[in-house]
């Protein structure tokens, strides 16, 4: 192989799957290895379609059809007048289950840590009694995160909380515990739902999240029960490039 070749071509032939499918798949896949073994990182650029061709002695639509599969799959990125990327990887939680949010950070292998905005007792409005399913005026608890990974704004969560049923909850220390932590050592969920949207954030939230006022978010508006009572109402709002759900079903 010439030494004009990007040197990250060096092993990518050796990397292609010895398997009956197309040539296109096998470059895929070839690629999707380096990504997911690390060699290459997110926000690396990648060598260009015709280096590829160059490199594998393949025909350029193959490597062209490859390149865009991946883009369209949010594996690769690709930039006009720049070339071609490798994705950054979307967080993503399960759809039918509630997870602790520090956990999924750093089951990534990524860093977490939050910053409060707002952690208040007061009472409650006539919407959020209605979504507590206690009466108008009830004590209760507001509290607003910033939640991150690897420094970059993933989530922000506003949370309304029963204080009858958690009185300690404007007590506790948000950047050393999650809600979640707290909240289900103090009133166990038994039960939850959640509504899922696609929306655009505020100005103020895309400040907060370091998004463009255009890009689509995440939003899940999540309540949680113990027992018979309701404990909490959440809104989360993710960026839309940032995360993902992800959902498995029985037959």
């Amino acid at each position: 192989m010439s030494s004009s070749i990007n040197p990250l071509l060096y092993d990518l032939f050796a990397g292609l799957p010895d398997t009956p499918q197309p040539i296109y798949a096998k470059v895929k896949q070839a690629i999707q290895h380096k990504i997911n073994c690390g060699q290459w990182q997110p926000h690396q650029r990648i060598p260009s379609e015709a280096e590829i061709v160059q490199a594998l002695g393949v025909s350029r639509m193959t490597v062209n059809r490859a390149l865009r599969e991946l883009t369209a799959e949010g594996v690769l990125t690709r930039q006009q007048g720049l070339g071609t990327f490798v994705a950054q990887k979307k967080a993503h939680s399960a759809l039918f289950e509630v997870h602790n949010i520090a956990e999924e950070v750093a089951s990534r292998g990524s860093r977490y840590h939050s910053e409060p905005m707002l952690l208040e007792k007061s009472r409650a409005s006539v919407e959020e009694a209605m979504s507590l399913g206690v009466r108008t005026g009830h004590a209760i608890f507001r509290s607003r995160l910033l939640h991150f990974e690897n420094e970059l704004p993933i989530q922000i969560e506003e949370r309304v909380v029963n204080a009858t049923l958690v009185p300690e909850y404007d007590q506790q220390d948000f950047t050393s515990i999650t809600p979640y932590v707290y909240l289900m050592q103090v009133a166990p969920m038994t039960e939850g739902e959640h509504l899922v949207e696609a929306v655009l954030a505020t100005e103020l939230e895309c400040r907060q999240l370091q998004i463009d006022s255009s890009e689509p978010c995440l939003q899940i508006r999540r309540r949680t029960w113990c027992g018979e009572q309701i404990v909490t109402t959440a809104r989360l709002l993710h960026p839309g490039s940032r995360f993902q759900l992800f959902g498995h079903f029985g037959r």
